[in-house]
């Protein structure tokens, strides 16, 4: 077992007798038509070490659970928000995370932390049920049905968990108190409702918790309800004369940038969270095929190499545009809500693609969001350029949306990483882990994974089982791993390993049984999308990037030619790096030598790093680049990023982390 993983399964053990009972209970049956392909393991049945776990742990200890609660409640209490006025999104956005926090290492601590947080909520609710930071005269403007869907989202990741009644009882009064004031009675088209901005897309998004809170509860009106939205968005409304239209224009693929609606990337991916639950209820192959078909137009149109997208927070064909210079690109809400996409689809169909996408988007995009000790995150992560902690969209509150929202992804990552299907277990994610299962069998057996994966290719997983089963166990194989090799027991497995596929092995599995993968981590020079000579370099699924603590960016006219230079590719595209076992600086993670040529053809070597490193001292000055113009030299590399620099800022202060845990002062 990898040793970081002892400390944790020691408080499993310990806390196991002082807590209730804690796992994803599941919906009655008869409440879904569907029911998902792979499902999450209960709570406290998973452990992660190596550099996701450390920093899922930092996320935990320093972000999410170091939260000052007061903070967060004091909006619900003063409900004084008016024009854009979105406080209320940050408790639930903190708390739904806090909950997968709670779940991934059930403490004592933690459980004192959530129940203080719910409390505290509950003592704002109103006699006719409502919880907001809205005053009477100004409910369903702006942000106000966006703050409720975070609550309900919070109150009922606690009820999944700690299965009171009390909170599912408050969580239908929010609802029905909704329903009172926009619901099919009310005369209010809640379509228009919410910030003119986004069309009606933020108080759309309402329809997750509501499809959720039928699932729990199995009360007509609340699918109703749901059913309702839907149906509100092909109606014409004072914002939108043709209506938002998502479903119909997603089953034509219309452009992103293009639909009815507003293009914006978070809100729009919200919406389709919650056609997804609905699907799970109704079975209406349309909401599928339309959640499906908008997921391959965001990959085709508009997520970049390191897996997000979004140009100052919405969609703008940024595929085609992620090698240029871009003002706010790639929003780290953005990152969150397409993970957070790509996990109710890869929980619906089983499809492998689907967990490509939120390893691409977990080793690059989201790791390079969070800051190194896991206490801040930034607003907007770029391709090149400098590391900006986030700033502060509401000081009293200390907080932004992106950083309440960061750990939302990152600690969804032992939901997918290993999963449970009908004829066994699937692995999705590569990391030192530990996990517990039921088999089809119902016996109880663990899976022991020891890798340094993605620095090398190399995973070894070892199998502790009573009795023995026959059951399946599919391992996802990677897209761009063109040749892994599967032995088990020393022997390899005879069918091919096809890429972007799951490997399903389905045999009689004994104790100790050891499977033994490796994956081909040959790196290739991508070509932009956009057909300009620029390249960058992609090694399994983390893309690589200069940073200045390696190269520094020379500038100026004296620069001689052989600071000119072109990567050394070969036919296939694919690129000889080498892996530097111990990189000189010690904040990176990965380091590699990457060959190059310069004017007059001799080789050269210089470093590159992973992308989730680059530029993460978080200091002015630490510059990186993805996208290389080829050939390049360094004055473009300096001039480029500090133009880039100065006017996402608009010569404004730099940002800083605020100083939000001395917690026996206010911020200065």
């Amino acid at each position: 077992m990898h040793p970081r993983l002892t400390p944790v399964l020691s408080i499993l053990i310990c806390t196991a007798s002082l807590l209730p009972v804690v796992g994803q209970i599941k919906p009655e049956s008869k409440r879904l038509s569907i029911e998902d392909k792979f499902t999450a393991l209960p709570y406290g049945s998973l452990s992660i070490g190596g550099f996701v776990g450390e920093k899922i742990d930092l996320c935990i200890d320093h972000r999410v659970m170091a939260q000052d609660i007061e903070r967060l409640i004091a909006p619900f209490r003063l409900r004084n928000d008016e024009f854009w006025g979105f406080r209320s999104e940050f408790w639930g956005k903190w708390f739904t995370s806090a909950m997968l926090g709670y779940g991934y290492t059930p403490t004592p601590a933690h459980r004192t932390i959530i129940d203080k947080a719910v409390k505290e909520l509950l003592l704002t609710q109103t006699a006719d049920g409502y919880i907001g930071t809205y005053p009477d005269e100004h409910h369903l403007k702006d942000w106000d049905i966006w703050g409720r869907k975070y609550v309900l989202l919070g109150l009922l990741a606690y009820y999944d968990q700690v299965k009171d009644p009390k909170i599912l009882d408050a969580a239908e009064r929010v609802a029905d108190h909704l329903i009172l004031e926009a619901g099919p009675q009310s005369g209010v088209n809640l379509a228009e409702t919410g910030w003119i901005g986004w069309k009606g897309l933020a108080s759309s998004s309402v329809l997750e918790p509501v499809a959720l809170l039928y699932q729990k509860t199995g009360k007509q009106k609340y699918l109703d309800f749901a059913e309702h939205i839907v149906q509100l968005w092909n109606k014409p409304n004072k914002l939108t004369p043709t209506g938002i239209r998502l479903v119909e224009e997603a089953l034509n693929e219309t452009p992103l940038w293009e639909m009815s609606g507003a293009p914006k990337a978070y809100e729009m991916m919200s919406c389709f969270e919650g056609l997804c639950e609905l699907y799970r209820i109704t079975g209406n192959h349309d909401y599928l095929k339309a959640s499906q078909l908008l997921i391959q137009s965001i990959i085709r149109d508009e997520i970049m190499l390191v897996g997000s997208g979004s140009l100052a927070e919405i969609w703008c064909n940024g595929k085609m545009r992620q090698n240029d210079p871009m003002y706010q690109g790639l929003e780290t809400c953005v990152t969150v809500t397409w993970m957070k996409y790509l996990y109710q689809m890869l929980r619906l169909t089983g499809e492998s693609r689907y967990a490509d996408q939120l390893e691409i988007s977990l080793y690059n995009a989201l790791l390079a969001s969070q800051t190194p000790n896991g206490e801040w995150w930034s607003y907007y992560t770029g391709l090149m350029g400098e590391r900006v902690p986030s700033h502060l969209q509401f000081p009293d509150v200390v907080m932004s949306c992106c950083v309440a929202n960061g750990p939302r992804a990152m600690l969804l990552s032992p939901s997918w990483a290993l999963m449970a299907s009908a004829d066994g277990i699937a692995v999705n994610l590569y990391a030192p882990m530990h996990g517990k299962f039921q088999s089809p069998g119902n016996q109880s057996f663990t899976l022991d994974i020891s890798t340094r994966y993605p620095v090398t290719g190399k995973v070894e997983a070892t199998l502790s089982i009573p009795r023995k089963e026959r059951f399946s166990i599919h391992l996802r194989i990677p897209g761009w791993s063109r040749n892994t090799v599967i032995t088990i027991n020393g022997r390899r497995y005879q069918q091919k390993a096809v890429p972007g596929t799951y490997a399903t092995l389905e045999r009689v599995w004994s104790d100790q049984d050891k499977i033994e993968i490796s994956f081909d981590m040959t790196s290739y020079v991508v070509d932009a999308p956009s057909g300009v000579p620029d390249a960058a370099i992609q090694r399994g699924p983390v893309v690589l990037a200069f940073d200045s603590r390696l190269v520094p960016f020379r500038h100026g006219v004296d620069v001689p030619p052989m600071y000119r230079y072109s990567f050394m590719k070969n036919k296939d595209r694919s690129i000889d790096v080498t892996l530097v076992e111990n990189p000189p600086v010690k904040e990176i993670w990965m380091t590699f030598q990457v060959p190059v040529t310069d004017e007059a053809g001799m080789r050269h070597e210089l470093p590159m790093c992973d992308y989730a490193s680059a530029g993460n001292s978080w200091k002015e000055g630490n510059l990186f680049r993805v996208w290389i113009p080829q050939p390049f030299d360094f004055r473009h590399l300096y001039i480029n990023n500090l133009g880039w620099r100065i006017n996402v800022t608009d010569n404004a202060p730099r940002p800083e982390i605020p100083a939000m845990y001395q917690k026996e002062k206010d911020l200065q």
